[in-house]
């Protein structure tokens, strides 16, 4: 057994994410078996993720704030402290934090076979989708 050394916050990058969103990793792998990451991620009120998705899937549980959870058929789901949302493997999706509030979720997920396929990043969803106004 061993206490996990501290790794530094750091801001996440502009081409994933619009706004101002921060990340401390929890969980990361070992060895060449282990697959599982864990991350403690905070939005500030407005901020988003780009379209995405996950090669074995991602539970968020949100931790504080309001989160939004957004799929391409335009359903916006809104997520609140002490709930999980789990997307399935290969889903398109983003996450934000609801205008006016900051919000904090913790992301389970595990490494692809090609870790390079673990998360597959998309273009920046727009201001309508955001707002479900999307025909």
């Amino acid at each position: 057994m061993n206490i996990e050394p501290t790794t530094p916050t750091v801001k996440n990058p502009p081409e994933q994410f619009a706004g101002d969103v921060w990340v401390d990793p929890i969980v990361t792998p070992h060895d060449g078996d282990q697959r599982m990451t864990a991350a403690l991620v905070r939005f500030a009120p407005g901020a988003r993720t780009a379209w995405h998705s996950h090669a074995r899937g991602q539970y968020l549980r949100v931790t504080a704030g309001v989160a939004r959870f957004g799929g391409r058929d335009g359903t916006i789901i809104e997520v609140h402290p002490g709930q999980t949302l789990y997307t399935p493997p290969g889903e398109d999706h983003w996450h934000a934090a609801a205008p006016g509030c900051f919000m904090e979720h913790i992301a389970f997920l595990e490494a692809g076979d090609d870790p390079a396929e673990t998360t597959i990043w998309k273009e920046h969803i727009t201001d309508d989708e955001f707002e479900g106004r999307t025909a």
